[in-house]
């Protein structure tokens, strides 16, 4: 668990640090910010789908998994009711960031992988490689949206955990090539819808979203059962 508490220690420190430097930051520099944090998170999204589509051996489930995660995401009004949440208690540009920062912090192959080789090889290589970028990132995301982006840390830590545990004490046969493949495709569109929404091209619910990220996990417990 070492490399997942580090991971997380720099997402809190990072967004600490840019929190504190927001306070100096003028509101057309932290326009700036927002714009860069969009172009980022579109670039990362499309170099995912990109990187991801040629080694797929199942090219429609990415389609069933956003058509069906998309409605079952509009039935529960999951992004309405985070943002009416949140925006209670902060600024209505925080759910999104919110839901950027987590999507990019937990949906890659070193946040995925990286528990993986920790749990069955005691090899913390590409999660402190992980921690590192989220540093970074995390500073961006803090200056961008202030305090609030600390709770992305807590929900990286949950998603890190899990996979290791169930590497550790189940199977980590079961997180093959194919589905860390499938789910990053299904993950990439989500972060490149995130980017479109913070660029204001279409205000997209990107948390309706998220539930697409269910059924590339279905499919394979499925296949795997029967």
């Amino acid at each position: 668990m070492f490399g997942t508490i580090a991971n997380t220690i720099a997402i809190l420190v990072g967004t600490s640090l840019g929190s504190i430097l927001k306070q100096g930051i003028k509101e057309r520099y932290q326009d700036a910010l927002f714009l860069a944090m969009g172009l980022a998170a579109s670039g990362i999204g499309l170099n995912t789908v990109i990187q991801n589509m040629p080694k797929s051996h199942y090219p429609v489930l990415f389609i069933v998994s956003l058509a069906a995660g998309s409605l079952l995401g509009a039935i529960l009004q999951i992004d309405s009711h985070f943002n009416n949440l949140i925006n209670r208690k902060s600024q209505s540009n925080l759910g999104k960031g919110l839901s950027t920062a987590c999507l990019l912090h937990c949906v890659g192959s070193l946040s995925i992988i990286g528990p993986i080789m920790a749990a069955t090889k005691g090899d913390y290589t590409m999660l402190l490689t992980n921690a590192t970028l989220d540093l970074v990132t995390s500073m961006v995301f803090g200056a961008s949206f202030g305090w609030g982006m600390l709770l992305a840390a807590p929900v990286l830590f949950t998603w890190q955990t899990s996979i290791y545990l169930v590497s550790k004490f189940l199977s980590a046969t079961f997180f093959t090539s194919d589905f860390i493949c499938e789910l990053s495709i299904v993950g990439g569109f989500l972060i490149l819808a995130s980017g479109i929404s913070l660029l204001k091209l279409r205000d997209i619910k990107t948390l309706d979203l998220l539930p697409s990220l269910l059924f590339p996990l279905i499919f394979f417990l499925g296949k795997m059962l029967f």
